[in-house]
């Protein structure tokens, strides 16, 4: 057993010791050239800074339907800009509300177009009566009903 016990011990501290060297990046401080904050007591504010690496960003923002109970909703919109590591600057537009988190960019992928038929389809269920279609679920269920209240 205490062989046992040296061993176990023995395999824990061989696991837990480092690995290797870890090789330590000096990283130079990113001077902040520009900053400008404003908040105002009705809920709206806005900020922009720079820094002297070219990021920068700017963002205001305010609360909608102030006053109105489980109605206030806190709107913001802005950018925020960077060079990419190829060297290209990246920029994003961005809106948040009641309908989420939205951003723009050039960078940004977006939808391929949607198949002529399937767009095709989209429209023929589109321009069907509301009222049309009510009536056909109706037929079924009240079909399928009949059927299985039927007396043998």
């Amino acid at each position: 057993m205490k062989v046992f016990i040296a061993l176990s011990v023995l395999l824990a501290t061989a696991c837990a010791s480092p690995v290797g060297d870890y090789q330590h990046y000096q990283t130079t401080p990113v001077p902040i050239v520009k900053f400008d904050h404003q908040q105002n007591h009705d809920g709206s504010y806005q900020y922009a800074y720079e820094t002297g690496n070219g990021i920068s960003a700017h963002e205001s923002g305010y609360v909608k339907n102030a006053g109105v109970k489980d109605a206030e909703i806190q709107v913001a919109q802005g950018y925020y800009s960077y060079t990419g590591p190829d060297g290209h600057p990246i920029t994003v537009h961005y809106t948040a509300d009641e309908n989420g988190f939205r951003a723009e960019g050039d960078h940004l992928p977006t939808p391929p177009p949607l198949p002529k038929e399937i767009a095709d389809v989209w429209a023929k269920i589109a321009s069907q009566p509301q009222q049309q279609q009510q009536q056909q679920y109706y037929d079924q269920n009240n079909h399928q009903q009949q059927y299985y209240n039927k007396a043998y």
